[in-house]
Formats: C-alpha cells, structure tokens, sequence
C-alpha cells in the first residue's frame, strides 16, 4: 500500500510541476493518472483511510488549481493552436514538374537573394508541391507575410543574419504566432521549450514568448546567427535548427563533408532535415518570384499597426477590446503571446492595442479597479437593452450595475457604454437554477469540462456531476448532458428529486431555500460548496458530522 501511495504522489507532483510551468495537457495527464492508479489499485479506495486521504488530497488540489486559475481570467482555456504548416510538407515526396523546373531556374538567374539558393530535383520537387497540393497554405503564409515582413527584415539586419531566413518562417509556421508542430515546437519560428529559454523567450502559465512574433524573431536570428558561426555554412545552420547542432555535428564527423547537399546524399541525417532545407529554399523561390506562382501583392496583409502601452497588472483581453471598442481577435492578433488571453499577474507586459486608442484605452481602464479587470466587463447599451436584460446577461446585479456607472435611474441609453461589475462568484457559479430540460452537446476537438461549462454559463463541478465524470479531459464524439442555467428557475431533476427525509443531519428543516445532496466519490466540502455557491462553513454548519468525514452515499442538507 505504501508503495502504490508513493508511485501515486510522484505522478501528483508532476501534474503539480507542469501545471506551474504552462503545461496544461502534461499536468492534466498526471493528475488522471494519479487518480486512476488509486481507482484501479487492487483495493478499494473507500476501505483504507490512507488512500481515502490520498484520493481527498488529490481530488481537492486538483479542484483548487481550477479556482485558483479560473479567478485570474479563464485559467485552463488556452488559445486555439494552428497546425504547423511544415508538417505536412515533410509527409510527402513530390515528383519534379520538368518545365516547371526550367522556367524557375530561368528566373533563379535573374532572382538577388542574400542566401545562396540552389535549384535541385530535391528544391524543385518541393516548388512542385506548392505549385499543386500545398498551394492553399502557401497563398495563406504569402497574405499572412505582410504583417511581419517589415519587423523581420528589420531585426535579421540588426543581428546581421540574411534577411531572406524570413522564409524559414513562412515554411515553419506560415507567419503564424500561434502555430504548434507535432513534437511541440511552437510559434512564428517553431522554438522547442527547451531551445527558447537559452535566447530569452520565457515560458509561464499565462505568456509563452514564442509567440510573441518580435522577441522570437530576435531568438531566432541570435540561433540562426549562432549556427552559422558553428557550421559556416548557412544550410547546415538551417538544418541544425532543425535538428539541433549535435546531430549535424555528428553527420559532418562521419561523412567529412561540411556540405548539406553530400549529407543528403548519403542520409546521414533525420528524414524531416532531409526535408527541411529543400523546403525552405523551395519557398523563398516562390516567394522571391511571386507571381510565376500566382501570388500577386494585393493578397498580403497590411501591416499590424499597434500603439503600446505597458501593464504591470492582469486585465483579460475581452476588457480590453470592449475598452477601444475592437473585435477581440483584433487584441488576440497583436497580443499572441498570452496563452489565456489574460495578461500576467505578476509581470511587466507590453500591451499592444490597435492604432490610435492608447488615450482611448487609459481613460476606460481606470475607470475599473485594477483587482477587477479579469473579470469586470464594458456593455455597450444596444436598442431594446434594459438594466435588468443586462444583468441577466452577465449574471450581475442590476442594483450594482446602476452603481457602479451612477445611474439615477433604470434607464439606459442605447449607444452607451455601462460598466459590468461581474463577481467572482458569478463568474464560477453561474448559476443556482437550471433548466428542468437536458441538452445533449457533443464533444469536439479541444474541448474540456472547463471549456464547456464556460460555453453554457455552468459550474465545471455541476457538468462533472451531471455526466458522472472527474477530471478536465473529455473524450472527442462523446455526448454529454447540460442543463442550461434559467434565470429564477427550478434545478434539474437530479437535484431535486432527492428527499429530504434521507438526510443524515439532525437539524431542523428551515424556511430557507433547501435541497439535498447525495455524496459521490471523491467528492470533498470545498467542491460541493462550489456546486451550490455556497461555504464549507455552511455545509457543517448544517451537516455536523461532514466536519468528520465523507462517505459515498452521505446525504447533505444544502441550504442557500
């Protein structure tokens, strides 16, 4: 017993490790783990007081991490990550188009690159490959590209490295922040975790510097810059960004050859580096030579103008934006880096903001505490809007609301813009009453119990209960039931059809709202408080032996 206790707390504080790190799925991984090792132990958990605490620790820390995340900005609601354009590049082998070929090294005569660019069947086959099936992504790294291009050509010229490695990262990322490659590598220029530390781009649980795409251009002309110095040779400085120094190193030891192309021939080197560099130089043909592959200027982007301005405070994203009144994917565009659309705590940031709303911005943020702006929100009145209408929608206090903006009356102005003081409590509760009717929702890609309850305005503990779960993972395909929450409405069947008369407490029925709670497996005062928007101190005050201990089955007076 000891010993499964110990393999159990191991993979506990590794889901503890991850969790400070930013590695959400990691953490999520070991904290089911360590639960189901407990479960699935050769004796039951309820029948040994050591692995009923074990399984309550767990359980409630667990639970803890999820409030404590959830009360600074969403917590485990991560931004969407893109798929690695370069992947699937790696995935196939496309034959040399002959006249193709031909009329590209016609042009590669006429091409000025600061890179020396070589025209092979190897590169030419990867034209081939952009020209045909990749072509839909390349058109999206070319219109992407417009946004960067300045600030990229700027900083590789400041670390006097060729401006024309800004191609490296159209076949990386496609000029995407938020793209992540199969083993992890992440951002514009596709940093490994272990990679990015050592060129200044910090990791934390709110901002991971990869994504930001002006510190990891930087990083990446310093390595690239580094590598070369290494190789003398900026091929073999490509293909060891790839695959890391160490294994070019070893390849040039056992060939004698310091040259990429005789490494190739002789495939010394990982499959994917093999592909790397043809790749690249493959785009920055294309992209040097845009309109014999049918890229024409008025496809690119513009530029992302921002004015700056630096927070030493977490605000959410969404504040932002209804601050200057922009689209949020406006602020995400400019601020990739927050993983959680939340600034940092407890850090400096530099906050970008679309151009010309610095002032904008200044004068609608100070109007909001600054302990309130993860949560608290702006509204702008539209017609037919009502103080009531509002609060509902935000689950607020219509009488707060009038408050906080100074209203002398229940009227409001449609145009206008109100201040929402949303409560923490709020926020994770959503609400008391739902819906008598279940909706059935069918898992997708991405989603977690924390996703969805944020999507149907529900406690997580409430779809965990619903659907007879634990944890934050959910399997893709499967159908779970929600109970939407109704303002001023009655609980959903469960909750409501366990009598009273099976209670376990000896004190007296109240005049106050009451419903009972049957007890399930590792379920602990703090997350059934949470259920009901209530305290642990209430639950004993009404429950006296729940201050002992839980049992499966203990039935509790819950009273509001």
């Amino acid at each position: 017993m000891p010993e499964l206790i110990q393999k159990v707390e191991v993979e506990y504080q590794a889901g503890q490790t991850n969790y400070a790190s930013g590695h959400l799925e990691a953490a999520k991984e070991n904290f089911d783990k360590a639960v189901d090792m407990l479960m699935q132990g050769p004796v039951d958990v309820k029948s040994d007081d050591r692995l009923q605490r074990e399984f309550d620790k767990i359980v409630e820390g667990v639970h803890n991490l999820e409030m404590a995340s959830l009360k600074v900005g969403d917590g485990f609601s991560e931004q969407k990550a893109e798929p690695a354009p370069i992947d699937e590049a790696n995935e196939v082998t496309f034959p040399v188009d002959p006249a193709q070929k031909a009329r590209a090294e016609q042009e590669l005569q006429k091409t000025a690159s600061d890179l020396p660019l070589v025209l092979n069947d190897y590169v030419a086959g990867y034209i081939n490959f952009f020209s045909t099936r990749g072509h839909k992504s390349l058109v999206l790294s070319w219109q992407r590209s417009g946004r960067y291009q300045e600030m990229i050509r700027r900083i590789l010229k400041e670390e006097g490295v060729p401006q024309d490695l800004m191609y490296l990262a159209q076949a990386e990322s496609g000029f995407h922040p938020l793209a992540v490659s199969r083993v992890g590598a992440r951002g514009m220029w596709q940093f490994m975790h272990y990679t990015a530390p050592g060129y200044g781009l910090k990791n934390s649980w709110w901002v991971d510097d990869r994504q930001d795409p002006e510190k990891a251009t930087r990083a990446a002309a310093k390595y690239l810059k580094d590598l070369f110095n290494q190789f003398g040779d900026w091929y073999l400085a490509m293909a060891a960004y790839n695959s890391g120094a160490g294994n070019v190193q070893r390849a040039v030891q056992r060939t004698g050859y310091a040259d990429f192309w005789e490494l190739y021939k002789r495939n010394v080197l990982p499959l994917e580096t093999k592909n790397y560099v043809p790749i690249i130089v493959a785009m920055t043909i294309i992209a040097k030579n845009p309109a014999q592959y049918g890229l024409t200027p008025d496809e690119v982007d513009p530029p992302l103008a921002a004015d700056k301005v630096k927070v030493d405070y977490a605000v959410d994203l969404r504040l932002v934006a209804e601050a200057v009144d922009a689209p949020l994917d406006q602020l995400a565009d400019l601020n990739p880096s927050p993983l959680r659309l939340v600034t940092p705590k407890d850090a400096e940031y530099e906050l970008k903001l679309p151009a010309g709303t610095k002032e904008k911005f200044g004068t609608a943020i100070a109007a909001i505490p600054e302990d309130k702006r993860v949560l608290w929100r702006y509204h702008r009145v539209e017609q037919g809007d009502s103080l009531d209408s509002i609060a509902r929608k935000y689950k607020a206090s219509p009488k707060a609301i009038a408050e906080v903006n100074n209203l002398e009356t229940e009227e409001v102005v449609a145009g206008s813009k109100l201040i929402i003081p949303v409560s923490s409590e709020k926020k994770l509760a959503a609400a008391s009453s739902f819906s008598k009717h279940p909706t059935h929702y069918k898992v997708r890609k991405g989603d977690t119990v924390l996703s969805v309850a944020d999507d149907f305005a529900v406690p997580p503990d409430r779809v965990r209960k619903w659907n007879h779960m634990k944890g934050n993972s959910l399997r893709v395909g499967r159908a779970i039931v929600i109970y939407k929450p109704v303002a001023g409405g009655r609980p959903e069947p469960e909750l409501a059809s366990t009598s009273a008369k099976h209670s376990k407490s000896k004190k007296p029925a109240s005049k106050a709202v009451a419903s009972t709670h049957t007890v399930k497996q590792g379920e602990t005062l703090t997350s059934i408080a949470s259920q009901y928007n209530t305290t642990v101190a209430a639950l004993q005050k009404y429950n006296p032996r729940a201050a002992e201990k839980l049992h499966p089955g203990d039935v509790l007076v819950v009273r509001r």
